[in-house]
C-alpha cells in the first residue's frame, strides 16, 4: 500500500528512514499525530493505528473475525482492531518492506512497573520487537490536559539514537517522560521495571435493578523495587528508558526446579 522515499544525490542514491507510527488510543489522539510529526524529520513516518481506544488490551490479537484496513490520508492509516493487529498488518500487508524503527505512543498517562503487562503502547513495541524491528514505546506521566511537546522533542531525540545505534538484541525500550517542562527535566536514567500494585482497585456499585456490578481501576498504589527502578527516576524529575526482553525465561528459575523439584 505505501512504499518507501528514494533520495536522490549526484552520484549517491539513498533511501530516507521508514518508521512505522502506531499508539494504544486511537488514529485520533494527539500524542499519535505529536509522535509522528516529531519523528518525520528523520524519515517517513507512517502511522498504522486502531480506529479507537484499545488502552490496557496487552498483547492481544484478533483471531474470531476479519480486520479492515482503512487509508484515511497519505501515510495514515486505520485498523479496527488492537495495537498488536496494528503491527502485523503495517508489517505484512500495509508496508512495502520492513520499517527502519517503531514508535508506539505518545501514550498520555506512564506506563510503569507491572502496568506494562497491559499497556497496548508497550505491547505494540514488543510486537515489533519480536519481528526484528528496533521499537520505542513512550508515555508521558501526569494528569490530562497533556502537553505532549517535551515528550515529542523526547522522542525525537531518543528515535534518531536507535536509528544511529540501534538497539540490543530481542529488546524494546519503554520510555517514560515526566510531566514539566523541558528544562525541569534532571536528565535520563536507564532503569529497571519496578513493582506496583493496586490494592482495592476493585469498585463495587448496584444497577437500579438491584443487580451487582464490578468497576476495575483506581484503588491506592504501592511500589517497591528500589532506587534503580522507573518509577523511582520518573518521581525524581528524570527520563526513565526501561530496557525490556522479550525472553520472559526466569533462568535462575530453571536451576532451582533442577535442584529442588525431583523430576
Amino acid at each position: 500500500m505505501t512504499g518507501s522515499t528514494v533520495l536522490a544525490v549526484p552520484g549517491i542514491i539513498m533511501v530516507k528512514p521508514l518508521i512505522l507510527v502506531t499508539n494504544d488510543d486511537g488514529v485520533n489522539a494527539d500524542g499519535l499525530r505529536s509522535l509522528q510529526e516529531a519523528v518525520g524529520s528523520l524519515g517517513r513516518a507512517v502511522i498504522v493505528a486502531p480506529d479507537r481506544d484499545n488502552s490496557a488490551v496487552s498483547h492481544s490479537l484478533t483471531m474470531n473475525r476479519p480486520l479492515r484496513v482503512v487509508r484515511l490520508e497519505e501515510d495514515v492509516y486505520t485498523v479496527d482492531g488492537t495495537p498488536t493487529d496494528c503491527i502485523t498488518l503495517a508489517l505484512d500487508k500495509v508496508l512495502d518492506r520492513r520499517p527502519d524503527l517503531l514508535v508506539s505512543g505518545i501514550n498520555p498517562g506512564a506506563n510503569l512497573g507491572d502496568d506494562i503487562s497491559y499497556s497496548g503502547t508497550v505491547s505494540a513495541a514488543i510486537e515489533g520487537t519480536m519481528y526484528n524491528v528496533a521499537s520505542l514505546a513512550f508515555s508521558l506521566a501526569g494528569e490530562a490536559p497533556f502537553d505532549f511537546t517535551v515528550a515529542a522533542g523526547v522522542a525525537w531525540k531518543m528515535a534518531a539514537m536507535a536509528l544511529q545505534w540501534q538497539l540490543p538484541e530481542n529488546t524494546l525500550l519503554n520510555i517514560n517522560v515526566p510531566a514539566c517542562k523541558a528544562g525541569d527535566i534532571r536528565g535520563v536514567r536507564f532503569t529497571r521495571q519496578g513493582r506496583r500494585i493496586y490494592k482495592n482497585a476493585i469498585q463495587e456499585i448496584v444497577d437500579p435493578r438491584g443487580r451487582t456490578h464490578y468497576w476495575i481501576g483506581g484503588g491506592t498504589v504501592h511500589w517497591s523495587g528500589g532506587e534503580d527502578t522507573d518509577e523511582q527516576a520518573l518521581r525524581a524529575g528524570y527520563i526513565s528508558v526501561t530496557p525490556i526482553q522479550l525472553d520472559l525465561t526466569n533462568h535462575a528459575g530453571i536451576d532451582f526446579l533442577k535442584e529442588h523439584w525431583p523430576m
